[in-house]
């Protein structure tokens, strides 16, 4: 049996045409091209720190500049209402204290 299986592989091996056929070449895709892999990691890279300079001295810039203070509203009667107590002080959590 097992000199028949032998014997029938060379056979299609011969009506073939000798040995097996070569691998086909492989299909080159655009984004298979390893020569400029680390050309491109590179440039991103110099991107990415160009980027975080950027953001770094904006945020400085905004930080160091002043915010405009507004004028206290005036304080009308009807504001503040206090008919009872809170629980917690005769002023409310965020209030400044008056006593």
């Amino acid at each position: 049996m097992a000199m028949a299986t032998v014997r029938s592989a060379f056979l299609r091996t011969a009506l073939r045409g000798g040995s097996r056929a070569p691998a086909p070449p492989k299909r080159g895709f655009a984004s298979s091209s390893h020569h400029d892999d680390a050309h491109e990691t590179a440039k991103w890279e110099k991107i990415t720190y160009l980027g975080i300079a950027t953001c770094t001295v904006l945020a400085i810039y905004n930080l160091s500049k002043g915010h405009p203070h507004h004028e206290e509203p005036p304080q009308y009667p009807y504001l503040h209402i206090r008919n009872k107590e809170f629980p917690w002080g005769p002023d409310g959590l965020f209030e400044m204290k008056h006593h």
